[in-house]
């Protein structure tokens, strides 16, 4: 018998995320580990009058792939991929990893250079309907040092929630970072400041990422500066960066330094020239997620904390940073840490004042 909580996540991410409605063209990826939440949302495509096609993704391809690929088909575009791509309206994206430590091994350098091939495929999806959701595996269980039982929980009672009703309590949190003009970090290790002024938030409830909850802006792009040390793990491409410090000055990092695998953080940061700059500060939103799981879709929108990205801006805000990376680091501010705006302090300790 199919878990109630799948039936109500399919609805979710194909009745609120994407709307989806008749004559839509669905593109639904994930692996074979999902397959009962892909064929729930498969099922309800269908009932809309949508046109959905699935895809299973097969475990271990893209460690054949970066093992074994020459210099030529790295720098190989797949045209057939983008041409798919923009046939499609909705892409329905479920995560389901039995192994994610697989790319642990695989030059860095490969992981980047295959990434600026496809960035055009990915900004593409970028254009349409989209959302992204993790379905719970034992190898995401085992991330988050939970047993599969518990992680199930933590996926559905993060998910399973009044969307709408989130997305009215973002607006009030949305509507001081329009207005204002400058934001302040200040944390352990940490006094970060940048200017958002002319920049427009965006909230995030839930129709891009599943779960969500977050408000997140562009920041100026010549204007960060001061410094911070993140809480958490950075994550990319199974690589795993612990205790991430960065110095700024006029918006681009100066100084770098981490106190594991901080030869792969150099390599990003290396990337483009875009990657050395903040792309997005994001405020998170959903304390239904209190935990770090060493997945960005959930710890990023961790109520209390806050994160920045490296790189690539959404334009949709007013953002203009440019690069192929976007990595999101999270700082907790729970236990110490406020943030201000305009000198006004909106958040203490993980708790808004607004």
């Amino acid at each position: 018998m199919t878990d109630p909580r799948i039936i109500e996540v399919a609805k979710i991410l194909v009745e609120y995320s994407n709307e989806i409605k008749k004559d839509d063209k669905v593109m639904i990826d994930g692996g074979i580990e999902a397959q009962e939440l892909i064929k729930k949302i498969y099922k309800l495509c269908i009932q809309k009058g949508a046109y959905p096609r699935v895809n299973i993704g097969i475990s271990g391809l893209a460690k054949i792939y970066y093992d074994n690929v020459s210099e030529e088909q790295l720098k190989h575009f797949p045209e057939f991929a983008l041409q798919e791509v923009k046939h499609f309206d909705v892409f329905i994206s479920i995560g389901a990893p039995t192994n994610t430590r697989s790319l642990t091994n695989v030059n860095p350098k490969k992981i980047a250079e295959r990434s600026k091939v496809t960035n055009p495929i990915s900004e593409e999806i970028l254009k349409k309907r989209w959302v992204i959701f993790y379905y719970p595996t034992n190898a995401l269980a085992q991330e988050a040092d939970m047993s599969l039982e518990e992680f199930e929980d933590f996926v559905f009672d993060s998910t399973i929630q009044d969307w709408k009703k989130m997305s009215e309590d973002e607006t009030k949190l949305k509507e001081i970072l329009d207005n204002g003009k400058e934001v302040q970090i200040i944390g352990k290790n940490t006094d970060i400041k940048f200017s958002i002024e002319n920049r427009e938030s965006i909230k995030g409830d839930g129709k891009n990422n599943m779960p969500c909850g977050e408000v997140f802006i562009a920041p100026v792009e010549s204007s960060t500066s001061g410094f911070i040390e993140f809480s958490f793990p950075a994550i990319r491409g199974g690589r795993m960066v612990e205790g991430v410090k960065l110095k700024f000055k006029e918006g681009k990092v100066i100084e770098f330094s981490a106190t594991k695998n901080e030869d792969f953080l150099k390599e990003m940061l290396n990337v483009d020239e875009g990657a050395k700059f903040v792309g997005e500060l994001g405020i998170g939103f959903n304390y239904n997620i209190k935990q770090f799981v060493k997945n960005i879709l959930f710890d990023e929108k961790i109520g209390g904390t806050i994160h920045l990205a490296l790189g690539r801006a959404y334009e949709e805000g007013g953002g203009t940073n440019k690069s192929t990376l976007h990595w999101d680091i999270i700082k907790d501010l729970r236990g110490e840490g406020k943030i201000l705006i305009d000198g006004k302090i909106i958040q203490e300790n993980g708790k808004f004042l607004i």
